[in-house]
């Protein structure tokens, strides 16, 4: 038997997160800035919209935090313990940003009941003078995100945060006009109860993604059966079997298999070939494959009947 193995860099500053920490910090920054001023806002003028939009900032300050102290672990080495060292610090980053905007949600909806039995006092002039600030923030927040966001799974979760907040502060602005120009105050806990719910499909898929990424399911980009019969069809080779893929963290994949041979003396021939197939036309790097011998797997399956 033999076997082949390659690999792309792993280090946690190559991986996809890794390439846009400097957006996310400058993201952080503004976020953090004026989260305080909304959650002030909030408190100030008594609007449910406006606290669950300051909510939503909290969040997102949160999560990118957590994000950013996710790639500082994944930037550190691999170890004897921890093979492929800390990347997959990105996914639980990831994994518990979509949990708490979830919980968040529930709140949000609770808040809302409670003020539809007893609706309280609002003012709506500075409540749409601190939302449009919001937008502003959330816009830039977005621009500075929206690179990444197809790349990496944890930057991909900061970016919904923002863009729940971003939509919030549409409704929030919606609202304020509303009670200005009509004084209907009970406007003000239907979009908190919208705000909450908007996002909440979007982090689903992200909560799923996490967790199949977690439970080292087949990349969505990477169709196996496929893969399969394409390495199947690679001269000298006459089967194939235990094949896997599983992504480690966003932008690094990785494969392991076993290809039978007709003839083991083209082994380095059959390597080669298949650790191009499978970097070229399934975007996969982190290869590992085992060459059996087909005469020799014959012989040990007769022995065992």
């Amino acid at each position: 038997m033999g076997h082949g193995h390659s690999h792309g860099a792993a280090s946690g500053g190559g991986t996809a997160a890794g390439r846009h920490k400097g957006s996310l910090l400058a993201a952080l920054a503004l976020t953090t800035a004026f989260m305080v001023a909304e959650v002030i806002g909030g408190l100030w003028t008594g609007s449910l919209a406006l606290l669950a939009d300051a909510a939503h900032m909290l969040t997102d300050a949160g999560g990118l935090a957590l994000a950013l102290i996710a790639i500082r672990f994944a930037e550190r080495p691999a170890t004897p313990q921890k093979t492929y060292g800390y990347v997959r610090m990105e996914v639980l980053s990831a994994l518990t940003n979509a949990v708490v905007l979830l919980l968040l949600t529930f709140y949000i909806l609770y808040e809302a009941y409670q003020r539809f039995l007893s609706p309280p006092e609002i003012l709506g002039g500075p409540m749409l003078a601190v939302a449009v600030a919001g937008l502003v923030v959330n816009l830039i927040s977005m621009k500075l995100l929206s690179g990444g966001s197809s790349e990496s799974i944890n930057v991909k979760g900061a970016y919904f945060e923002v863009l729940s907040d971003m939509l919030g502060s549409l409704g929030v602005i919606l609202a304020a006009l509303v009670v200005m120009l009509t004084g209907w105050t009970l406007v003000d806990p239907i979009i908190g109860a919208g705000i909450g719910l908007f996002i909440v499909p979007r982090t689903w898929i992200l909560l799923k993604q996490a967790v199949h990424i977690l439970m080292e399911g087949t990349p969505a980009n990477v169709d196996l059966a496929l893969l399969e019969r394409k390495l199947g069809e690679i001269p000298g080779v006459t089967g194939v079997h235990d094949l896997h893929v599983w992504t480690i963290t966003s932008g690094l994949d990785a494969m392991s298999g076993h290809l039978v041979l007709a003839d083991m003396a083209r082994a380095g021939e059959v390597l080669s070939v298949a650790r191009t197939l499978v970097s070229a036309e399934f975007g996969i790097t982190h290869v590992t494959i085992q060459t059996e011998d087909q005469a020799l797997r014959e012989a040990e399956g007769e022995m065992r009947l």
